[in-house]
């Protein structure tokens, strides 16, 4: 696995709509796990192919919802490799929420999204899958599935800050 450089605007690849994959040979399984060891290594929790600079409907998730309980254990988190993913249904309830990008570093925005939604794709092997993602899992599904389509967070966002900003104006460190 090689850890691959994440691309920025204007790169005009995180604004065109990705192909669609019709070959799961060792190439795409090439591209999934340089994307899973670039998401850890930036470190972020989901990452899309056009980031990558590939335009290919290929996304990475690796999140685990943590207990409520401060006391409980933390949970492991689960990987996922979505090929072709697609959102075919979505809750009618919304939530806002901040976001950030590994494709937009320094940034984060209030984004208003569906609290859950419904995906259904391919996995790394070209087997159909479905899946129901809630909260902030179905967030990250939602915000790569975006990637696909070209459209970044900040299209989104009703209100877009710099990270730096931010942490000046409650006394914290930058990160």
């Amino acid at each position: 696995m090689t850890a691959r450089k994440i691309v920025t605007p204007p790169n005009p690849t995180l604004r065109r709509t990705a192909h669609k994959v019709r070959a799961f040979g060792p190439a795409l399984q090439t591209l999934i796990d340089d994307m899973i060891e670039t998401m850890r290594v930036a470190p972020g929790v989901g990452l899309a192919a056009p980031q990558v600079d590939v335009s290919q409907r290929v996304i990475v998730v690796e999140y685990a919802e943590q207990p409520e309980d401060p006391e409980a254990p933390p949970r492991p988190a689960k990987l996922y490799a979505a090929v072709n993913p697609e959102i075919v249904r979505r809750s009618h309830e919304t939530v806002l929420g901040n976001e950030a990008c590994l494709s937009l570093p320094g940034f984060m925005g209030e984004v208003e999204r569906h609290e859950w939604v419904t995906v259904k794709g391919q996995d790394r092997h070209g087997r159909d899958f479905k899946l129901k993602p809630k909260g902030f899992l179905a967030r990250i599904f939602q915000h790569e599935i975006d990637h696909l389509n070209g459209v970044l967070f900040i299209d989104h966002a009703t209100e877009v800050w710099r990270i730096e900003e931010m942490a000046a104006q409650e006394n914290l460190p930058p990160v």
